[in-house]
């Protein structure tokens, strides 16, 4: 697989969810459904993936099927490549009616509302079983959160394990304090963990991670495997360290006036195709991951093992965030929420660690 594609991939196959399963979209003026015949409308979405490219492709041909599906009822435009700037650029364009939906991260999700940042906290789950099972309880409460927003929380999407990149090898707890670390800039959860860490945590949008790596103003970083290479970090850095540092997830998300914007039928098609399609895109994302750090690997990555001590720290440190965002991220009811399934899942299932598996 060549790493060019690779790149896009993980992108790509959550816009491709997005065109398939997003409802309508169309300009505020167009919003009733007349009695009759239903006007044509055409929805604005925003993806990353670039225009030509082999996934881009695959996004017309989904919106062509969608199309001719409902009649021409449904039709897409979309802003590809990332065109529309980072994600709380989107978020603040649809609440402008500047576009329609889009495909989003975690940290984009929490733009809207912030209480869905309690599935990805660091060192919650401990299999991806284990969060499948929460997300599917707390799902629909999170659905009815982001409805009272104005917007239609769709289907979720996942990134995979994170893991801490760095030029340097993590050994000790002072190689952890010494490292310059990206932290996002619209992220808090990461922040906080990071100065519970003692480590030098560097707000940076995204776009700016890579040349702050060449430069030396970072020297660290975290992501998926398969982000890793999507973004081009693993040229800049020689180690991974073997412990996760939680599980990356995102959603899809259109707004609410542009769900209610068409009939009950063309929304049971586009559903009944976008299901079929995220079910396959995250277990897709999970294999390619595995696929991504065995070819970085590979090609020299040198995995660390992460010794007992610093792990004790990282999840000590990690769950003492979890307390410290009660009130600012997510109230106590939603994280008490979040492990009460956790806890059912392990009473039927077993906590057995399975992380980057």
């Amino acid at each position: 697989m060549q790493w060019r594609r690779l790149a896009v991939w993980v992108t790509a196959v959550s816009a491709l969810a997005l065109a398939l399963a997003a409802p309508v979209a169309a300009p505020a003026a167009a919003q009733s459904v007349a009695p009759g015949k239903p006007r044509s409308i055409t929805r604005r979405i925003a993806t990353l993936a670039p225009e030509g490219s082999l996934w881009m492709n695959q996004l017309e041909r989904g919106a062509k099927k969608i199309e001719e599906l409902t009649e021409g009822r449904v039709k897409t435009k979309y802003y590809s490549g990332g065109s529309q700037g980072d994600e709380k650029a989107v978020v603040r364009k649809m609440r402008l009616r500047q576009l329609d939906g889009a495909a989003l991260t975690s940290v984009g999700l929490g733009l809207i509302y912030s209480g869905i940042r309690v599935l990805e906290l660091p060192f919650m789950w401990n299999s991806v079983e284990e969060l499948d099972y929460v997300r599917a309880k707390m799902w629909p409460y999170f659905q009815s959160k982001f409805a009272e927003r104005g917007f239609e929380l769709l289907a979720p999407g996942d990134i995979g394990w994170l893991y801490l990149f760095s030029l340097t090898p993590l050994r000790t707890r002072t190689d952890l304090s010494a490292m310059k670390i990206w932290a996002s800039q619209h992220d808090p959860m990461a922040r906080r963990l990071f100065r519970n860490l003692g480590m030098d945590g560097v707000p940076l949008g995204i776009p700016e991670v890579l040349p702050s790596l060449s430069s030396g103003r970072i020297d660290a970083t975290y992501a998926s495997p398969l982000a890793a290479v999507a973004l081009q970090w693993h040229s800049q850095v020689r180690y991974m360290s073997s412990e996760p540092l939680g599980y990356g997830i995102g959603g899809l998300v259109i707004r609410l006036e542009m769900w209610n914007a068409t009939t009950i039928r063309d929304r049971e098609v586009q559903l009944k195709i976008g299901r079929k399609l995220l079910d396959d895109g995250i277990r897709r994302v999970r294999r390619d991951n595995g696929r991504a750090l065995e070819a970085l690997k590979k090609a020299g990555l040198a995995i660390v093992e992460t010794p007992p001590d610093v792990r004790r720290e990282l999840r000590a440190q990690g769950e003492k965030m979890w307390k410290a965002m009660v009130g600012k991220l997510y109230t106590q009811e939603e994280l008490d929420m979040a492990l009460k399934y956790r806890a059912e899942y392990r009473a039927k299932h077993g906590s057995g660690d399975r992380r980057g598996q």
